[in-house]
C-alpha cells in the first residue's frame, strides 16, 4: 500500500510537469470513475476478455487490456 501511494506521488509528479493541474484532476476523476464501471461490469456480467469490455465501454482493446491488468493487480478485480 505504501510503495503504491509513492508510485501514485511521483507519477502525478511527472504529469504535473507536462500539464496544467486542473486538466490532471479532470483526468484522475475520469480515470476512477472508469474503473468503477469496469468493476461494475465486470461484477454484473463476470470477467470478460479485453474485446468484450472494450465494445461494452467504448474503449479500445489495448486501453481494456491496461485497466483489467491494472485492476487485478491492484486486487480490485
Amino acid at each position: 500500500m505504501c510503495q503504491r501511494l509513492v508510485d501514485k506521488v511521483a507519477q502525478s509528479k511527472q504529469l504535473l510537469a507536462i500539464t496544467d493541474p486542473e486538466l490532471l484532476v479532470l483526468f484522475e476523476d475520469w480515470f476512477e470513475e472508469l474503473e468503477a464501471e469496469i468493476i461494475s461490469v465486470v461484477s454484473k456480467h463476470g470477467l470478460l476478455s479485453p474485446a468484450e469490455l472494450a465494445g461494452k465501454l467504448g474503449l479500445s482493446q489495448r486501453g481494456a487490456t491496461f485497466l483489467l491488468s491494472k485492476l487485478v493487480r491492484e486486487g480490485k478485480l
